[in-house]
């Protein structure tokens, strides 16, 4: 079943230099993962280091994917915020930028009620005719979005079509995948392997960044159930990686990844600090070592 988004979408950070927003660098990460076969981007997620980017930057963002992309991976933009009419402001702007589809994070801070839960993603999705993804992780924003309260915005609302989950609990994927009409999206990416057979259609990554062909291959052998056996050792194969990159908070440990691969500056916005020197030395071995770096399937770069 083709659903509006499924796949391997890369959770792109965004590139600093000097403080500012490095939109050709941005550009260059897009044509990297569309030419590593990605089969879309998310734009201002999480590991976009959204909560430090100013109105301007978020909406520059946005369109300059839609640019960037020139069709070839499909544009998934982030603007949930923990202000329901800021967030529709930002959902009719994507629109009206070209995007394929938003996303809405729970609102974080205010813990709202389920019934508070329901008129804010309802509002936003009144507010475009895209797809809408819902954004689940509770470890970010304090409040868990659950099944049932997800499954009753899919049926108050046709163009809510997903949701990325990022529950460590297998058994919440089958729940979700049995009990709704989503498209279920593994958030986790040390379980994008399990999330595909449990039921899951995609992802939404931050290893990605790195190796987007070997998410690729996990889902296509995952999700379809084709070839279990390869798929689960690419996912073995991401081990040390996932490991390196939860060193400390995404996105510091990807940007410092992308920096050793030549691929964008380590800079992150405050109060994001830069990574810690023994961290550095520990994922810098890594990337040495990762089978997944230098599988001809990771197409790799020249670390400095």
């Amino acid at each position: 079943m083709e659903h509006p988004v499924q796949g391997n979408y890369v959770a792109l950070p965004t590139p600093f230099r000097k403080g500012r927003v490095d939109q050709e660098c941005f550009e260059r990460l897009i044509e990297r993962v569309a030419d590593l076969g990605a089969d879309g981007i998310l734009v201002a997620g999480t590991t976009g280091e959204v909560p430090t980017l100013n109105d301007y930057e978020h909406r520059s963002l946005i369109r300059c994917a839609v640019e960037a992309s020139r069709e070839r991976v499909s544009v998934l933009a982030g603007i949930g915020t923990n202000c329901t009419r800021s967030s529709v402001d930002l959902a009719r702007f994507a629109t009206e930028a070209g995007v394929n589809a938003v996303m809405v994070i729970t609102p974080y801070y205010n813990r709202p009620s389920r019934k508070g839960l329901l008129l804010h993603f309802g509002h936003v999705a009144d507010a475009t005719d895209l797809p809408v993804v819902l954004y689940n992780v509770p470890k970010r924003t304090g409040l868990d979005l659950l099944p049932e309260v997800a499954a009753e915005l899919a049926a108050r609302h046709d163009n809510i079509v997903a949701i990325k989950e990022t529950s460590l609990s297998i058994e919440r994927v089958r729940r979700l995948v049995k009990s709704t009409d989503l498209a279920v999206l593994c958030g986790e990416d040390s379980l994008i392997f399990e999330y595909g057979v449990a039921g899951a259609v995609g992802a939404i990554s931050t290893v990605a960044n790195l190796v987007p062909r070997h998410v690729s291959g996990i889902l296509r052998g995952a999700c379809n159930q084709r070839d279990l056996r390869v798929a689960r050792e690419l996912q073995d194969e991401l081990e040390t990686l996932n490991v390196a990159l939860a060193l400390e908070t995404n996105p510091v440990p990807l940007k410092s990844a992308l920096a050793a691969l030549q691929l964008c500056m380590p800079d992150v916005r405050l109060p994001l600090a830069p990574l810690e020197a023994e961290n550095h030395r520990k994922l810098r071995v890594t990337l040495r070592n990762s089978p997944a770096i230098y599988s001809l399937n990771a197409a790799p770069v020249e670390l400095e």
